[in-house]
């Protein structure tokens, strides 16, 4: 089942929000190459997402680092264990196994219980970081969104 998008998973962090929804399209193409049963599609897929979601990881952690964070270290402990759940799909794709229905059920639940539980969590912290930022006219957000996605 496709992934709508519903206001309970806004931040309020609109460039949080905004690759949040990016890796929901990712799950939900993910969906669309099932239903086409193309494994090479799914391949596709799945290398863009693991390639965005890195990126989003990195970017989402140096948000939380500049805004001083405390629970930055097992937030990117949970980022972690991702990779490594994703990295195990990747592996298992190139075995050649059918992985598409379990890792579209896995990215679906993960995703959701990820932005309502521990992306939740840090909103406020960088909220008022990038306010901060904004007030003292630093141009930080920018120069951070062109580090990571360029």
């Amino acid at each position: 089942m496709a992934i709508v998008w519903t206001s309970d998973l806004n931040t309020g962090i609109d460039v949080i929000d905004d690759q949040h929804k990016r890796i929901v399209e990712y799950i939900n193409q993910l969906e669309d190459s099932m239903v086409k049963a193309s494994h090479v599609a799914v391949g596709q897929v799945l290398d863009e997402l693991v390639d965005y979601t890195m990126s989003h990881f990195a970017f989402e952690e140096s948000l939380q680092e500049e805004a001083g964070y405390p629970f930055l270290k097992p937030h990117k402990a949970i980022h972690g264990v991702f990779v490594k759940r994703v990295g195990d799909f990747q592996t298992r794709y190139k075995a050649g196994e059918a992985i598409a229905e379990e890792l579209h059920h896995m990215l679906s639940t993960w995703l959701i219980h990820h932005i309502k539980r521990d992306d939740m969590a840090y909103v406020a912290e960088v909220k008022n970081s990038l306010n901060l930022h904004d007030k003292k006219g630093g141009g930080w957000l920018s120069r951070s969104l062109d580090k990571f996605f360029k």
